[in-house]
């Protein structure tokens, strides 16, 4: 992948960094690509150099469970997995550990805010012991029927960001941003940049079509089924232009990392790199 990546205009990765052991339990998880509880300092100065080679840095690790799930048993151990991450990050010299907030599915948002309250503080410090900052995706995990009716991610609107920022201690909790589901929710990209830029830590290149007639079919309480659908950057709604300088204006200078959920782009490893292509050619020329 680094190889690939490489050679065709990409210079960094988020690393996808699940349990060695647990495999995919939904669309997109699971992927092991370092084992982080069982990560050396000899191995991890290894994989930097291996990756430097190609001239490819780490720009995140990846792990996106539901660290508020009403599974205790789950929610333990996601939160033991993200503190190995946290310690990774730290041995890689990776700045930034991406994930969701979580939620339980059957409460309502103000709820998970509240034990979210309860919850976060403790992971928070683990990850500012290790010197690496927590970027929040910004999905709300809600797009297939099980995940009803409040999703398995709280942190996907401005008062859920707020809530947690004020909840936890200093400036280690951020954002790790898609606009794409700001799109689909009818929330402004660059507002949302202008105000919580100093929490930006991560950014996912990662575009949304509003299908008209699922849309219309649906209604928006379906909460976006039927009609969002994730596209690669270029191909949908996401005005990126406007989007790149809003986060040059507001100083940010870290990654716009593809996210390819696009599954007009999917099933064969040729149609994988095609979409990340298109993904490329629409971005680069907006950031030097």
């Amino acid at each position: 992948i680094a190889e690939w990546a490489a050679t065709n205009g990409y210079s960094m990765l988020e690393i996808a960094c699940w349990p060695a052991a647990e495999g995919a339990t939904r669309r997109y998880s699971g992927v092991c690509h370092i084992d982080c509880a069982a990560l050396t300092d000899t191995r991890a100065a290894e994989i930097v150099g291996e990756l430097a080679a190609r001239g490819i840095t780490i720009s995140g690790l990846g792990y996106y469970p539901n660290p508020l799930t009403a599974d205790l048993d789950a929610r333990a151990a996601s939160h033991t997995h993200l503190r190995h991450v946290f310690a990774a990050a730290a041995k890689l010299g990776v700045p930034v550990v991406n994930t969701f907030i979580g939620a339980d599915q059957q409460l309502s948002q103000t709820a998970n805010i509240a034990e979210m309250a309860n919850v976060w503080p403790d992971l928070v410090r683990a990850a500012a012991d290790s010197g690496v900052k927590i970027g929040i995706e910004n999905c709300p995990m809600i797009f297939t029927l099980d995940e009803f009716p409040s999703g398995n991610n709280l942190a996907y609107n401005p008062v859920a960001w707020r809530a947690m920022f004020e909840a936890t201690p200093g400036n280690t909790l951020g954002l790790n941003l898609d606009p794409s589901h700001l799109i689909w929710q009818m929330i402004d990209p660059e507002r949302v940049i202008d105000e919580f830029a100093s929490r930006i830590y991560h950014f996912h290149g990662k575009d949304m079509e509003i299908n008209t007639d699922g849309l219309y079919d649906h209604g928006v309480m379906s909460g976006g089924i039927g009609w969002q659908r994730p596209r690669l950057p270029g191909l949908g709604q996401v005005q990126w232009g406007r989007v790149i300088a809003a986060l040059y204006r507001n100083g940010y200078d870290h990654v716009v990392c593809v996210e390819h959920e696009d599954r007009a782009f999917e099933g064969t490893d040729e149609l994988i790199k095609r979409g990340f292509l298109i993904a490329r050619n629409t971005l680069a020329p907006l950031i030097a």
